[in-house]
Parts: C-alpha cells; structure tokens; sequence
C-alpha cells in the first residue's frame, strides 16, 4: 500500500443486482479521496463487477458458510489492517471488531422503504443526491466489446432469464416483441439482436435465435464475463430484460432501458436512470402476493404483461432517448 493512502473496507451484496445498485458509492468515494485504496468483499457471483476499479488493492470473495462461519474468515482476512473508512452495506457485526477511523454500517430496517439505490446512499448520507450506479471498466475491455458488437445497425439488448421462474417472461413473448421492433416497419427495422445471459441459459434462449439473420444476430450466452457484458450493453440502443443484474447493468450503462416487473416491487427495484422504465401487466404487486403469499411458488407470474404492452412502452423509451440530429 502506498504511504499517504486512504484504506477503505467496502463490503457489498452477494448477488450482481444488489452490487450494482450500491456501485455509485465507490465512484463517489474515488471522486471525492483521491488517495483512496479500495479493499473490496462481495459474493462470488457479483466479486467480478469490481475487478477494474480504479485504486484496488483486493476483491475479496465472501462465500456463505454455515454458522456464519464466512464472517469469521473475513475477520482473520482484515482485522490487522488500520482502515481508514469501512463501509459495510450487509449490516454485519464485523466491522465492530475492525480497527478504523470511520464507519458506514447498513442498519437494517432504518427508515421507510426506499429503492435500493437510495438504501445504499443512506449509509453515506447521501440519500438526497443518491450516486447512480457505475462500474469501471478497462480499456481492454472496452476494446473487447467493440470487437464483438461491430457491425451495423441498432442493437436490441435482451436478457430473457432470471433466478425465478416466477419473474421469467415467456421467452416466445421476447421473440415477438424483438420481431415487431427489428422487422419491417419497426422502430428499429433493420438493427441487431443482442442476447445476454449466463452460461445455464443456453437452453432458454434457444427461440431467439432465428428471430433475425445470423448476420444481425450477437449471442453472448455464456461467452463473456460481467464486466464485458456491461461494456456491451454499452453499444445498445435498447435493452428489454427481467429483473435480474442484467437489467440493473444496462441501466448502470446507461442504454435505454426496459424492466419487465410481476412479483417483485420496482419500488424499491426498478432499473435507475433517466432513460430507465419498468412496465409490468394488468396485477399489481399485491394482487400477485393474494395468489402467492411467500413468493414461493413455481408458477410464472408474468403472464399477464402482454407483447404489445411492452412494445409500446419500448417505442415510447426509443422516441425519448432519441439522439438529437448534428
């Protein structure tokens, strides 16, 4: 570590979508201690995000263990440094133990709900100019997604899978609404399909596929990690998606986008940004918990959002997001 840096413990979510939605608090510590050294612990799946953050020092990964044996590890892993700042966004009582200058803990059930991009600017009381999510990325990556989005012609980002089937769209509805927005007369006749998603979601996405020409067609199923994805959906002009990280990441990159909602609250989860929408169908959050009081149930709650609800509501984001003409 170099003489005159500030050390900053920052413990974040375990899942991508919680990661990103905290992210802006990073950026803002960067912009605002120049000589800030960034330690940072996240689960396995959302450590990734964080792997070209400016000033890093160590992504630490947080694996769950049972007995909350993982906060033990973590303890053993950082008490010997002297931190200058620990931000803790699970609320944990590891930081009690830590030595440090500062801390800025979560504190569970504090206030009224909020979406959680304000819930994370609260630790840093910053909820009256919460910072939006961001994530940094490398010129090397940066390179990589020209690479694999050249072509022309819009892009139409969709990312159809997500960890409940119960706020899964039916992917043949995907297939139609990107047929009426890419084919003849649409507002984005004539551009690209790009399909995002993990590498358990081959199967899923397999009717989108031979929506358009293979020409027109960018399948990064599997075949790139976060911080690439992200880049891409950088070159989208439109990203449709279920809640999920991929849909959070789309909006943190600022493409125009679209979150399809049914049993979640985009309350407190819709995607953030000025170009950021959420449409869901016909039932109401509390509707859907009548028919499923836990949220627990393997049946698609979706089913009520039709094709052309969506559509319209994605000409209404590309007719706002419009680039002006030079």
């Amino acid at each position: 570590m170099a003489r005159g840096s500030f050390p900053i413990l920052f413990i974040t979510a375990t899942r991508i979508g919680d990661a990103v939605l905290s992210s802006g608090l990073i950026k803002k510590l960067l912009d605002e201690i120049p000589n800030a050294r960034f330690t940072i612990v996240a689960g396995r799946d959302a450590a990734p995000l964080f792997a070209e953050v400016p000033h890093l020092d160590e992504v630490i990964v947080l694996d769950k263990h049972k007995g909350g044996g993982h906060w033990l590890g973590l303890w053993s892993e950082v008490r010997r440094r002297k931190w200058g700042l620990v931000v803790d966004l699970r609320g944990s009582a590891i930081n009690r133990f830590l030595s440090t200058k500062r801390r800025a803990v979560h504190r569970k059930g504090s206030g009224s709900p909020v979406h959680k991009v304000i819930e994370a600017a609260r630790v840093l009381k910053l909820e009256d100019e919460p910072p939006a999510p961001f994530l940094f990325t490398s010129a090397e990556t940066e390179a990589r997604a020209d690479e694999l989005t050249a072509g022309a012609g819009p892009i139409l980002a969709l990312a159809p899978a997500s960890n409940w089937v119960g706020k899964t769209w039916p992917i043949e509805r995907f297939a139609q609404a990107a047929i009426q927005l890419l084919g003849k007369g649409g507002p984005m006749e004539g551009g690209r399909l790009m399909i995002l998603g993990g590498t358990a979601d081959h199967q899923v996405v397999a009717p989108l596929r031979h929506v358009v020409l293979k020409n027109r067609f960018i399948d990064l199923v599997g075949k790139v990690d976060v911080l690439t994805a992200y880049a891409c959906l950088k070159r989208a002009r439109l990203f449709i998606g279920n809640d999920s990280g991929l849909m959070h990441m789309a909006a943190a990159a600022g493409t125009p986008t679209l979150g399809l909602f049914g049993p979640s609250d985009e309350q407190l989860y819709g995607p953030w940004g000025e170009h950021a929408r959420a449409v869901r169908g016909v039932r109401t959050l509390e509707e859907i918990r009548r028919v499923d009081p836990g949220l627990n149930q393997e049946i698609c709650h979706m089913m009520d959002l039709g094709v052309r609800t969506v559509t319209l509501a994605a000409r209404e984001l590309l007719e706002a997001t419009e680039p002006e003409l030079a």
